[in-house]
């Protein structure tokens, strides 16, 4: 990495995320190379650090993908900006438009060569482990999952994709036992610190791990911790999956409450935000670059569950079947089965009282 970060002629660092890896490997290049660094992040979303004085290009994220129009409009207005970056011998670094004496460093084209060679077949060597662990997942082979991924984090240590995949595949395989397998999971995806991640993968797994420590446990700290890092998720990027959860979480602690204020107080939450998840969802849909988006089944099951949360079955039952027709995997099958079951009975039991959020 820190080769290609000092040799490559153009270096693109996507920053959205806030991701700790890619920020140091930012600053890296701009302390090994003057020009021709490009930073992009999508339009929406904070970042806790100091950026502002760096030039910025800024594309639009639709979920787990980027639209067709506007991966168009991205690709034309960056390959301009990457040949303005090319032809301009202006320091786009702020560490030698500050310290503009500095002498970039060299590395011979011998030096070079060895050390490429050495990656290309590093590489060469991961890709198929990453096929492996796809493999499994799309199979719902979870300790065929567990062994890709624990191979990849020894590869690249730190790689927080790797983790997030080890993380779910840990907690998804309930072996040795469920309890055992959730403890494990939080602790390998303590190591992306979620505390002050931005990441809403990280956020999602960690809600979803406290979320089934509460289900197995009925810990109510367990639900609370849930809600904190979902909560988290749905605000830094509105993201589909940690809104979903959250408004499920809010209604089974709405169950827990003794105080009416405490229990008007999670349903109504939970009931803003499917009303937001319906509308940015529905935009989505509607979207014309909707079936080019790889997440079209999740944002089908996400649609259903909130429709079956608000009682409206007619409309949960249309998109659970654009659901299935785009032939899940087993386990995505079942986890959302378990999120229906667990809507149908919390609406049962408001239904019961006569408390409705609404």
């Amino acid at each position: 990495m820190y080769e290609m970060l000092l040799r490559a002629d153009v270096v693109v660092a996507d920053i959205s995320t806030g991701n700790v890896n890619a920020i140091y490997e930012l600053g890296v290049r701009h302390a090994l190379r003057p020009n021709t660094t490009v930073i992009i992040k999508e339009d929406v979303g904070r970042l806790y650090f100091d950026l502002n004085h760096v030039n910025t290009f800024e594309y639009r994220h639709l979920g787990e993908d980027i639209g067709a129009r506007e991966a168009s409009r991205a690709t034309k207005a960056l390959a301009a900006l990457i040949e303005g970056a090319l032809q301009s011998s202006s320091p786009d670094s702020p560490v030698y438009t500050f310290l503009p004496r500095l002498q970039q460093p060299k590395l011979s084209e011998e030096e070079y060569a060895e050390l490429l060679d050495e990656a290309e077949a590093a590489h060469i060597y991961l890709s198929g482990i990453l096929r492996d662990g796809q493999k499994a997942f799309d199979e719902s082979d979870m300790a065929g999952a567990i062994k890709a991924y624990q191979l990849a984090c020894e590869i690249k240590p730190g790689e927080p994709f790797f983790i997030q995949q080890l993380a779910l595949a840990t907690y998804k395989s309930k072996q040795p036992s469920e309890l055992a397998a959730l403890l494990s999971g939080l602790q390998i995806i303590s190591a992306l610190e979620p505390d002050s991640s931005n990441d809403p993968e990280t956020l999602g797994i960690t809600g979803a791990i406290y979320k089934s420590l509460w289900l197995l446990t009925s810990d109510r700290v367990q639900l609370d911790l849930a809600i904190r890092y979902y909560g988290r998720g749905f605000e830094i990027r509105r993201d589909y999956y940690n809104g979903e959860n959250l408004a499920t979480c809010f209604d089974m602690r709405s169950l827990t409450q003794s105080e009416a204020a405490e229990v008007t107080f999670d349903r109504m939450s939970a009931f803003k935000v499917r009303e937001q998840l319906i509308s940015i969802l529905g935009k989505i849909v509607a979207d014309g670059s909707f079936d080019e988006r790889s997440d079209r089944r999740w944002v089908y099951a996400t649609l259903s569950n909130c429709m079956y949360a608000l009682g409206r079955v007619t409309e949960a039952a249309v998109y659970q079947s654009d659901f299935l027709a785009q032939q899940p995997a087993d386990w995505e099958i079942a986890s959302f089965e378990t999120s229906k079951a667990a809507v149908l009975e919390i609406a049962a039991v408001r239904d019961a009282a006569k408390g409705h959020p609404a």
